[in-house]
């Protein structure tokens, strides 16, 4: 049994080195990553026995992202698929003002067929912790009604949900992602979401405070955690509103760097932390994870601590 179950695709990552563009690059770095496998692993490297559900094509490109995946300490159970394909992106990085942009290449993909019969509900229910994103649902009819059967079958075996907006405007509209999250809201205990997620998906107004504190009251949510980019992260809990600021970092690679703070302040909440704390690590999880490139947060507890903990000594001095 994993403390920690999470569902959704991972992608193969294809990026030009430096900030070459991709319409002219010779070579590509490749990465395993997706936000749900992501998560999986940052809880991981802090000590979170986890098990990431996919559907993945029984290919090459299929088996190089499973395989990278294992190397990370994860369990991986996967649904091996006849047809389909593998999901990729591009990532193209720059500054500004040209910015670092994203092109999905994930449309008929093996996972989007994933089927709720194809899933061991077993695993499900019998985790401490239950994890998808709003990514997952984005992706096709039959992915969503998975999600939320997923759900369903996880609060039915007691499990504790965990849920991620995670807002992709390049999968769907806002519209449509309303539609869909609300429908699933009932069915998840622990929401992480960006305040501009709440504004621009959810119509929820007010500053992070009162976005938590709206999105707990109006949803019957056990725990809301509004993050704030830069600013660090809100954190409701028993009707009460924890500020956590955000920890100095040189950003090397931002990507994933939200997955690495979710999976930390799961992995915290697992050993029995409070939300302040649990955001506490959260938030020097994702720092660490800014200076490390690829998809996933290659931390350690010890490295995680030191964050924490040098932080407090300059705060009392």
């Amino acid at each position: 049994m994993s403390e920690l179950v999470t569902f959704g695709e991972s992608m193969l990552r294809l990026s030009p080195p430096g900030n070459e563009r991709l319409e002219r690059a010779s070579e590509l770095e490749v990465h395993a990553g997706g936000a749900e496998s992501n998560v999986a692993v940052a809880a991981s490297r802090l000590g979170v026995d986890a098990t990431w559900l996919s559907k993945v094509p029984e290919t090459p490109p299929g088996r190089r992202v499973v395989n990278e995946l294992r190397e990370y300490g994860i369990e991986t159970e996967v649904v091996w698929s006849p047809s389909g394909r593998q999901g990729t992106y591009y990532l193209e990085r720059a500054g500004a003002p040209r910015g670092t942009n994203v092109v999905y290449d994930r449309a008929n993909s093996a996972f989007t067929t994933t089927e709720t019969r194809q899933i061991d509900l077993d695993l499900v229910q019998d985790a401490d912790v239950f994890f998808t994103s709003g990514i997952t649902p984005a992706l096709s009819a039959t992915v969503r009604e998975t999600t939320m059967n997923l759900l369903k079958a996880a609060k039915q075996g007691g499990t504790t949900t965990a849920f991620d907006v995670n807002y992709r405007r390049k999968l769907w509209s806002p519209d449509e992602a309303e539609e869909t999250l609300t429908s699933l809201f009932p069915g998840i205990d622990v929401l992480v979401i960006a305040a501009r997620d709440a504004r621009e998906v959810l119509g929820i107004e007010g500053d992070p405070r009162q976005l938590a504190h709206r999105l707990g009251s109006q949803y019957s949510f056990e725990t809301v955690v509004v993050t704030r980019g830069s600013e660090g992260a809100i954190g409701w809990h028993d009707n009460v509103v924890h500020v956590q600021d955000a920890y100095e970092t040189d950003t090397v690679s931002e990507i994933g760097t939200g997955d690495a703070f979710t999976g930390a302040f799961i992995a915290s909440r697992l050993d029995g932390e409070d939300v302040p704390i649990a955001l506490e690590y959260a938030a020097a999880t994702a720092a660490l994870k800014r200076t490390i490139p690829g998809d996933v947060a290659l931390v350690t507890e010890q490295e995680v601590e030191a964050v924490v903990r040098n932080s407090s000594e300059t705060l009392s001095r």
